[in-house]
């Protein structure tokens, strides 16, 4: 299965944490977001791990890492690559199975992952 497609993407979404950082990459109105926010947000994550799944997203091309020189001390902004807001359409047909074949939840099946507080 080496050469399995869907092994392959799985080997780089599957992780746990990678779907919540990339969805809350995602939520709002602000393009890029800062790594205490993220930390903030992913609630349970660990800073060392949040820190090793940014990089493993960069690597992936899914995010991109802006360092912010015109703060001190400066400050790591990540956002969406092209390729990871693509894949946030997949997170969002995981929520629409979700909402229809196991959980319900006609609020979140009415809203918008972009502008969710939950």
């Amino acid at each position: 299965m080496k050469n399995c497609t869907v092994y392959k993407t799985m080997n780089i979404v599957g992780k746990r944490w990678t779907i919540p950082i990339l969805l809350e990459l995602y939520k709002g109105e602000k393009r890029e977001k800062h790594f205490n926010e993220l930390k903030r947000k992913v609630v349970g994550i660990t800073p060392k791990i949040l820190s090793v799944r940014l990089v493993e997203l960069q690597t992936e091309g899914l995010v991109e890492k802006y360092v912010g020189s015109s703060v001190l001390p400066e400050r790591s902004n990540y956002f969406l690559t092209e390729s990871g807001e693509d894949f946030v359409k997949v997170i969002q047909e995981i929520k629409k199975w979700g909402t229809k074949w196991k959980f319900e939840n006609s609020e979140c099946d009415r809203s918008l992952c972009r502008y969710c507080d939950i």
